[in-house]
């Protein structure tokens, strides 16, 4: 499966303010690092057969480069994220891509991140909840996209978007996470879904392990997180590790700097 992917750039980030435990004002991002991070990533994604599309940054929107949080697209609908206030001057920008695209865009009722909140697979919705996230988006999106929304919850700010906890390794048949991200409910949720389930420590998902983008054949991710590349590996997938050191200081890795845009229609064709 190719993805075609919405990318941004790093020209204009920088920590401004503090909304996940991984961003310090004392602790800024080293810009040209940061540039050159991105743009290796952007490189892997096309090496890997991945289309990519491109949305230039905001000089007042610092976080643009993570345009994950940007909206959950299915088909030709996409619906726009609804952030903290320190992100909300992101939105206009991603929502006026979206319609120049081609999307139908449905606002957000309730604060919802996006992508980094909701990760496809396949005709299943894997939905998180508990920190940015309100439940309530969880209807909007089986009723607007058609999908079959698995609610998982986690329990700590650490994992502040679900991407940061769960990954889609291969559609229908493996995810990766983290048990001690979610709540027993939810690892009853997961374990229920009858799909292999690769165990990942705190301490490598707290590196972005899990903030992946795999494709089934190709998975690219945070360089320093060796269990879980090696178990990726062991199952016959090609793994591409990169340094996101200085991304990483606004809490985001891989699978933050990009928003997916072909994920197929199911019920709603």
């Amino acid at each position: 499966m190719n993805f075609e992917l919405l990318v941004s750039d790093a020209a204009h980030f920088r920590v401004d303010y503090e909304i996940n435990p991984y961003m310090h004002t004392e602790d800024q991002p080293d810009l040209a690092a940061a540039v050159t991070e991105h743009r290796a990533l952007v490189a892997a994604h096309r090496a890997a057969g991945r289309h990519v599309q491109y949305i230039g940054s905001a000089s007042e929107c610092p976080d643009m480069v993570f345009t994950a949080n940007a909206a959950v697209v299915r088909g030709r609908r996409a619906v726009l994220g609804y952030p903290p206030a320190e992100r909300k001057a992101e939105m206009p920008y991603f929502h006026d891509w979206l319609v120049r695209h081609g999307f139908e865009v449905i606002e957000a009722p309730y604060p919802f991140s996006g992508q980094g909140d909701a990760l496809a697979c396949g005709d299943l919705l894997l939905a998180g909840y508990g920190q940015r996230t309100d439940r309530r988006m969880h209807a909007v999106l089986a009723r607007e996209l058609g999908y079959e929304v698995v609610p998982l919850r986690t329990v700590s700010s650490r994992w502040y978007d679900l991407d940061l906890a769960l990954a889609v390794v291969e559609v229908g048949r493996t995810l990766a996470y983290c048990p001690d991200a979610f709540d027993e409910p939810s690892r009853r949720g997961l374990r229920g879904l009858g799909l292999e389930l690769i165990e990942v420590s705190v301490e490598e998902a707290e590196r972005f392990a899990l903030n992946l983008i795999s494709d089934g054949t190709t998975v690219t991710m945070t360089r320093g997180t060796p269990r879980l590349a090696a178990a990726l590996r062991a199952r016959g997938l090609r793994v591409v590790e990169l340094d996101t050191t200085e991304l990483a200081k606004g809490g985001g890795g891989v699978r933050c700097t990009a928003l997916t845009l072909d994920n197929p229609t199911g019920k709603l064709s």
